[in-house]
C-alpha cells in the first residue's frame, strides 16, 4: 500500500502512555472489560479513541494443565487449597500486565493467604515454565488467553469463579483498535484500514500458530493465511487507497499474487 509502518513490543501500561504522547499511533490489544478500570483515565481524558472491535470471543483469566483440572483444582477458590502444590506461585507474563492477579495477592481474595508470588516475567517465558511443568506432570497455574497457540498445542482449562479479577465468562473479551488523539484527521485511510481489520478465533489462532510453533515468519504466515481466506481483503480494504490514492485491493492483490 506503499506505507512504511513499525511495530513497537511494549508492556501495557507503556502502550498507553506512548498513545498519550504520541509515540505510537495505533494499538490492537485493548482487551475488554479487563482494562477497563485500569486504563479508564486515557478514554475518559481523550488519549486514546476506539476506532473497531476487532475480536470477539476471546478469554483471558487463570489456566491449568487438563491433569491438573482433571485433579480437582477448578476454580479460583481451590487455589489456597492446593497452595503446597503449585508452590505458592502463579505465573503472569510482562510487568504492568499482571495488576488483576497482583490485587487478588494482595487483597487475600479467594481465600488466598499472604504468601503467594505473582511470578512476572514474559510471555514466551511463562510458557516455556508450562510446556517444563507439563512434561513431568508437575502442578502450574498462569494466565491464560484465547487466542493463543496455547489453546492448539497444550491441553489446557480455565479456573472457574474469576469474575472479579477478569470479568464474568472465563475472562470474555472483545478485543478493540485504539488511535491516538488526532490520528483518524491526521491519518483518515489508515484509520479506515485498522477500522475494517477484523478477525476471528480460529483465524488469529491458526495464523499464530504457524508463527510461534511452525517457526514461520510472521510476513510468511500473514501471507499463507491470506492466500488461504483471500476473502478477507475484500472487508479490510473496502473504501480503503494506497499512499498514492490508487484503491488498495487491486494493488494489494496483485502485489501478493492473491486472485
Amino acid at each position: 500500500m506503499g506505507y512504511e509502518p513499525s511495530q513497537t513490543l511494549l508492556a501495557l501500561n507503556i502502550t498507553f502512555d506512548s498513545l498519550r504522547n504520541g509515540d505510537i499511533d495505533v494499538f490492537q490489544g485493548n482487551w475488554r472489560p479487563v482494562q477497563d478500570l485500569d486504563y479508564k483515565a486515557y478514554f475518559d481524558d481523550g488519549s486514546v479513541i476506539p476506532i473497531a472491535t476487532n475480536l470477539t470471543g476471546a478469554k483471558y483469566t487463570l489456566a491449568v494443565p487438563k491433569y491438573v483440572f482433571d485433579a480437582g483444582l477448578t476454580s479460583f477458590n481451590d487455589l489456597q487449597r492446593f497452595a503446597d502444590k503449585l508452590d505458592h506461585k502463579i505465573y503472569g507474563i510482562e510487568p504492568g500486565t499482571n495488576k488483576p492477579l497482583l490485587d487478588m495477592a494482595e487483597k487475600k481474595a479467594h481465600g488466598l493467604d499472604g504468601n503467594w508470588e505473582i511470578v512476572e516475567s514474559s510471555e514466551a517465558a511463562m510458557l516455556t515454565q508450562v510446556q517444563r511443568a507439563a512434561e513431568t506432570k508437575e502442578w502450574i497455574v498462569f494466565l491464560g488467553w484465547q487466542p493463543h497457540p496455547m489453546n492448539v498445542n497444550m491441553d489446557i482449562a480455565y479456573l472457574a469463579d474469576g469474575d472479579a479479577e477478569f470479568g464474568p465468562d472465563f475472562g470474555g473479551a472483545t478485543v478493540h483498535t485504539l488511535v491516538r488523539k488526532g490520528y483518524p484527521e491526521k491519518c483518515p485511510n489508515v484509520t479506515k484500514f485498522f477500522s475494517n481489520l477484523v478477525f476471528d478465533i480460529d483465524y488469529e489462532n491458526t495464523g499464530m500458530n504457524m508463527i510461534m510453533t511452525d517457526g514461520l515468519e510472521a510476513r510468511d504466515a500473514a501471507l499463507k493465511m491470506l492466500k488461504e481466506h483471500p476473502e478477507k481483503l475484500d472487508t479490510w480494504l473496502k473504501d480503503v487507497v494506497t499512499f498514492d490514492g490508487k484503491p488498495a485491493l487491486e494493488t494489494v492483490k496483485a502485489e501478493l499474487g492473491i486472485q
